[in-house]
């Protein structure tokens, strides 16, 4: 399939009128500079679907009253010094608009519109653009605007920025705030307001006062001990990770050493995410909580058959097994889990600081846990989410995303860029994945008067063959997969067990509220 690339050449430009001194250049930080590294050259991508055919001078009249406002997307990275003592820096520069979006000529004559070979077009797309790096003598990002019908929308546009202009969080939250609700074009997307239950403590409270307080005392201190152990555990099992333990060589998991520069795979799939609501409400969890669980099944469904495949390639004998798993009893299999770590930054903070020119805190504040997941085919489905809950409630109770946090900045600020990111590149290629989680609009959204049907975003570049990103939006989640198809050649069957263990939890679900009417 031919594809011509269209580009308007009008000199249409943002000027740095008005602009401070002080911002017209601002040195990289830590982070964005190892996001610039060798080991870690990375990108986040986002697919999002829309409900009519794009109207790409729509777009770019929108782009040029919101996104390019923003600093980091009207910056480009300038280098100076030599090798040993390089900076690097944002510098404002004149953006041409349309130099960023990119309008393709699809020859549609192979393609069916709305069948799987317009979603299989869309894949081999998205999959070319990880081949290619952003042209650093421009703001990086780019905006390309696919008039192709799928399975799932209408038209298509694909976001891609580089991970130094912000934390995928930060990203994502921009995005958002170039949005505007549907029924009401004024008005920003609404988040689900996300109500923490009461804290043990607060509940003795309601005894009488003195015993209260005594109480709450020994629960203030049992609990500082509880963090202070379990952090000191997650550090020690953060060094160990970095310097020799490693995860078991799964068939998901990748070598970092062989994966420079390679073509990368990124497919989606949306489920009802009431259907994840009933079960959390059922179960007495949180959304995250029941994603981790169904992941931990879904990926105990997949590697179940590929290492029954592998041991048919092998010739082993069946009956051998005599109802034994094809899998080994103990697999080490751990995620990196992302966690923001930034002081909340609202959508409407900004709305306002592309609208008004307003601050905010910008840049890369994440922090990782290290999430092993416990994979296993289980007689009973509900004990997935259960053992996932039992993990991250004990690791909700660490300091664990904060100190990687701030041992990052201290091997940057002690060590330089060119060590961190190798320890930085060793601690992750020793865990096989990426797992991440966005809460999206509770609303229909408009994408400059485009509505929009789906969100899928996703990052590549880091040593990770598997990635598994889920975004909330209205009433369906997202699962987002970029993978090496290398060493995972069928990511649609990675998704289909994932799908296939949410209705199976569901049921479980349904069987247990069921029996305990009876």
């Amino acid at each position: 399939m031919e594809i011509k690339t269209r580009r308007d050449t009008s000199e249409t430009t943002v000027r740095k009128d008005g602009e401070e001194e002080d911002e017209e250049e601002q040195p990289l930080s830590p982070a964005a500079r190892v996001f610039h590294s060798p080991e870690f050259n990375c990108y986040v991508i986002s697919v999002i679907g829309v409900k009519k055919k794009i109207e790409p001078d729509v777009i770019i009249e929108g782009l040029k009253q919101s996104l390019i406002r923003h600093p980091r997307f009207s910056s480009k990275l300038v280098s100076n010094g030599n090798k040993k003592r390089q900076t690097q820096s944002w510098v404002r520069t004149n953006v041409v608009v349309n130099d960023h979006v990119i309008v393709p000529d699809i020859q549609t004559q192979n393609i069916e519109n709305g069948n799987a070979n317009a979603d299989v077009f869309l894949e081999s797309y998205v999959s070319n653009l990880t081949t290619v790096s952003l042209d650093i003598s421009k703001p990086l990002w780019q905006l390309h605007l696919l008039d192709l019908k799928t399975s799932d929308a209408e038209n298509v546009a694909v976001l891609k920025f580089h991970h130094s202009l912000g934390d995928g969080m930060s990203l994502m939250a921009l995005v958002l705030a170039c949005m505007r609700k549907t029924s009401n074009p004024d008005e920003l997307p609404s988040l689900p307001n996300q109500n923490r239950s009461s804290s043990r403590s607060s509940r003795l409270m309601t005894g009488s006062r003195g015993d209260s307080r005594f109480l709450w005392l020994v629960m203030v201190i049992w609990s500082a001990i509880i963090l202070v152990l379990n952090t000191v555990c997650d550090a020690l099992e953060f060094i160990a990770t970095t310097m020799f333990l490693k995860d078991t060589e799964t068939p998901i998991k990748g070598d970092f050493r062989l994966s420079k520069s390679k073509r990368m795979c990124l497919v989606h799939r949306t489920v009802s995410l009431d259907d994840i609501k009933l079960i959390k409400t059922a179960m007495k969890m949180t959304v995250n909580d029941v994603v981790l669980g169904v992941s931990q099944a879904g990926l105990s469904q997949y590697l179940e058959r590929r290492y029954g495949e592998r041991k048919k390639k092998v010739g082993e004998d069946k009956e051998s097994k005599k109802n034994s798993t094809d899998m080994p009893k103990a697999i080490r299999l751990r995620s990196a889990l992302l966690v923001n770590l930034r002081p909340n930054t609202g959508i409407q903070d900004l709305a306002d600081m592309m609208a008004k020119g307003s601050k905010c805190r910008w840049g890369n504040w994440i922090g990782y846990i290290v999430f092993p997941f416990s994979i296993g085919l289980r007689d009973d489905p509900l004990e997935h989410l259960q053992r996932a809950k039992r993990i991250i409630d004990r690791k909700k109770n660490s300091l664990e995303a904060a100190l990687t946090f701030v041992a990052g900045q201290f091997i940057l600020k002690t060590f330089g860029v060119e060590v961190a990111a190798k320890i930085i590149n060793r601690a992750l290629s020793n865990t096989t994945m990426s797992f991440s989680n966005l809460i999206g609009p509770i609303e229909e959204i408009s994408f400059y008067g485009h509505p929009i049907t789906y969100m899928a975003p996703s990052v590549y570049g880091h040593p990770h063959a598997l990635t598994m990103h889920f975004q909330s939006y209205m009433n369906q989640m997202t699962i987002s997969l970029t993978v090496d198809p290398t060493v995972i050649s069928d990511p649609h069957r990675l998704l289909d067990d994932w799908e296939k263990s949410l209705q199976s939890i569901k049921a479980a679900v349904q069987e247990r509220g069921s029996r305990s009417l009876d």
